[in-house]
């Protein structure tokens, strides 16, 4: 636990997470219109984690004003989730942003397994464990078992993205990853605009 820093309702000043920050979510499920944004965790890939556990009033001005800076680049796992759930709880669009679950899509185009779990074995050589995936984040306190799951989803994020970013760029498709990072944002409005569920730029309905 001494690489894990617990921050309750905002991160402090002294804190500076530098141009390229890890970011992850926990929330109380799937829906961000129904389910309170719970645990905002970050690592600047020193091999320090920082998790704020958010107070319901969402007053944190520090978070918001480091997730919501243009010239820092968000990295996710999932990013369109994640950007959805702190737009409609924080206020923030967060933006630039690189997401390893699109690059993984695009760059590993002989596997189906696209998950943190599986992307981070590969390309990390790191084994997650998921058995905190489910719990109840809006807790009081959270457990430690709790605290070393959030911390791990951000670790080795910076890594994975290294190598992600080494394949794109070697099957031609770094390019077009990024212009998908710069429309996640986009589709996180859509979802939050009640078009989660459609494709848009389908032919039929």
């Amino acid at each position: 636990m001494s690489d894990i820093f617990f921050h309750k309702g905002d991160l402090p000043d002294s804190v500076d997470l530098g141009r390229e920050i890890a970011v992850d979510t926990e929330a109380m499920g799937l829906d961000p219109f129904r389910d309170a944004l719970c645990v905002v965790q970050m690592s600047a890939g020193d091999g320090q984690a920082h998790i704020v556990h958010l107070e319901r009033s969402y007053d944190c001005p520090r978070l918001k004003s480091l997730l919501g800076d243009p010239q820092r680049l968000k990295i996710f796992h999932y990013g369109r989730f994640d950007i959805a759930m702190m737009k409609h709880w924080l206020g923030i669009t967060c933006a630039p942003v690189w997401c390893t679950k699109i690059a993984s899509k695009l760059a590993r185009t002989y596997t189906d397994q696209h998950g943190l779990k599986h992307v981070a074995r590969e390309i990390a050589g790191i084994d997650l464990s998921k058995a905190q995936q489910s719990s109840d984040w809006g807790a009081q306190t959270l457990s430690e078992a709790q605290l070393e799951y959030a911390a791990a989803d951000v670790l080795h994020l910076h890594a994975i993205k290294d190598g992600l970013e080494a394949m794109l760029a070697r099957e031609n498709r770094l390019s077009l990853a990024q212009s998908c990072f710069e429309f996640l944002p986009i589709r996180a409005d859509l979802d939050l605009a009640g078009w989660a569920h459609s494709d848009i730029f389908s032919h039929g309905g």
